[in-house]
C-alpha cells in the first residue's frame, strides 16, 4: 500500500463518532494507537486513548469551543443532518463542513477525509434516480449531476478550506454501510435483523420489501471496517491525497442469492419478490409493541424500535428500479486492495449485535 506519512504527533478528530462509519474509525484508529477525539451529540464508549467532545454541529461557536484546544492533524467526518429539502440539506450540512474547518483554522491540519455517498451519482432524495445518470459500475470521475446535492456542496467546502488552511483531503463514497451502531437513521443490517426478529416471534416468514430490479439485478454494499480502513489509508498515504475513491467491498451479489441467507443466519424462514415491493414501512406498521414483546422476553437492551430500525431508509435501498455497484479501480491501483465477502460482513454484524444484546440470539 505504499509507505505511510504518519507520524507519532497524529491526532484524529471523528466527526459522527458514535454512528456506523465513526464507530468503525475509532476502532481502527485507536487500535493503531493514535491520539482520538471522538465529536459527538453523545460521548461513546471509554477505551484507552480516546477522548469525546460535544458540539452542536450546526453551531460555529459551538465548534470553536469544543475544539478550539486541540492538536487535530487528520480529521474524519463521517456525520450528516437529514433535512425536509434538498436546499436545506445543502445548507444545513454543508454548512457543517465549513464550520467544523473553520474552528481547526488553528490547528496543524494536515489531511481531511470526507464520508459521502453514491448519492453523488444517482442524485439527491428529492431527485433521487431520476434523470441521466452515469452507467454502472459508478466510477470517480463521472461529471456531476446537473442537480443541487448536498455532497456536492460538502464537497466544495472541504476543497475550499484545503485551499484556505493547506491540507490534502479525500472523498469516500460509500454504499449501504453495514456496520455496528444505534440510533442510525441508515443501519441496514440492524434493521433488517430487527425486522427478522420481529418476522420469527409473528410466525411470518422475512418478506423482501424491495424492487424486483434489485431482487434480481447486481449490486455491493460496504462494510464500515473497510470504509474505515479505505480513509485511514488515504489519509496516510501520498496516493490518496486530494482524490475522491469509490467504497465497496470488492464483490457483488444478487439479493435473491443473499435474502435466504441471511434469513437461515436469523432463524426465519426467507420470502422473495412476488409482483410488487412490500415495503418495511408497511409489513412492520404494527411492530413497536411486538418489539417490546421481543426485548422483554429476550433480556434485551433497546426497547425503542426507532433506535434499531429504520425501515424507510431501508425500504430506499432496497426499493430502487435502477442498478447500483461501484468500479473500486481506483483505490485499487492506487494502492488499498481490502477486499470484504459480503455474506461474512452480514453474518459478523449479526453475531455483534447479539453479543450487544440488541437483537435475540434464538
Amino acid at each position: 500500500m505504499g509507505t505511510s506519512v504518519l507520524t507519532e504527533s497524529a491526532h484524529a478528530l471523528v466527526v459522527g463518532a458514535t454512528g456506523i462509519a465513526g464507530g468503525a474509525l475509532i476502532d481502527r484508529l485507536s487500535d493503531e494507537g493514535w491520539a482520538v477525539t471522538g465529536l459527538s451529540r453523545r460521548p461513546g464508549a471509554e477505551r484507552p486513548g480516546v477522548g469525546w467532545r460535544s458540539a452542536d454541529l450546526r453551531s460555529s461557536e459551538s465548534l470553536r469551543a469544543a475544539l478550539g484546544d486541540l492538536p487535530v492533524t487528520h480529521v474524519f467526518f463521517t456525520a450528516w443532518s437529514r433535512q425536509q429539502t434538498e436546499a436545506e440539506n445543502i445548507a444545513v450540512n454543508g454548512g457543517m463542513v465549513r464550520d467544523l474547518l473553520a474552528a481547526l483554522s488553528d490547528a496543524p491540519v494536515r489531511h481531511v477525509a470526507l464520508m459521502t455517498g453514491l448519492k453523488h451519482y444517482l442524485g439527491p432524495f428529492e431527485a433521487y434516480g431520476q434523470g441521466e445518470m452515469p452507467d454502472t459500475p459508478f466510477h470517480e470521475d463521472e461529471p456531476r449531476l446537473d442537480v443541487d446535492n448536498f455532497y456536492y456542496a460538502q464537497e466544495d467546502e472541504l476543497f475550499a478550506a484545503a485551499r484556505r488552511q493547506g491540507f490534502t483531503w479525500s472523498v469516500h463514497r460509500s454504499h449501504t454501510v453495514l456496520g455496528h451502531a444505534v440510533g442510525n437513521a441508515m443501519n441496514m443490517g440492524l434493521t433488517i435483523a430487527v425486522a427478522a426478529a420481529i418476522s420469527r416471534h409473528t410466525g411470518r416468514p422475512l418478506v423482501f420489501p424491495g424492487s424486483e430490479t434489485q431482487w434480481n439485478g447486481l449490486t455491493d454494499v460496504t462494510d464500515a471496517d473497510l470504509l474505515a480502513s479505505q480513509m485511514v489509508w488515504a489519509a496516510t498515504h501520498p496516493e490518496g491525497a486530494d482524490e475522491a475513491f469509490n467504497t465497496a467491498n470488492g464483490d457483488v451479489f444478487r439479493w435473491r442469492w443473499m435474502w435466504p441467507r441471511i434469513a437461515a443466519d436469523l432463524g426465519v424462514e426467507a420470502e422473495g419478490f412476488d409482483t410488487a415491493p412490500r415495503p418495511f414501512e408497511q409489513q412492520m406498521v404494527d411492530a413497536t409493541p411486538v418489539w417490546a414483546e421481543i426485548v422483554e422476553q429476550h433480556g434485551l437492551v433497546e426497547p425503542d424500535i426507532t433506535r434499531v430500525a429504520s425501515w424507510w431508509h431501508t425500504d430506499a435501498d432496497l426499493g430502487r428500479d435502477i442498478e447500483v455497484m461501484t468500479d473500486m479501480s481506483k483505490s485499487r491501483l492506487a494502492g488499498f486492495t481490502e477486499h470484504h465477502r459480503t455474506r461474512d460482513s452480514f453474518t459478523k454484524l449479526f453475531e455483534r449485535y447479539r453479543v450487544a444484546r440488541l437483537i435475540p440470539r434464538g
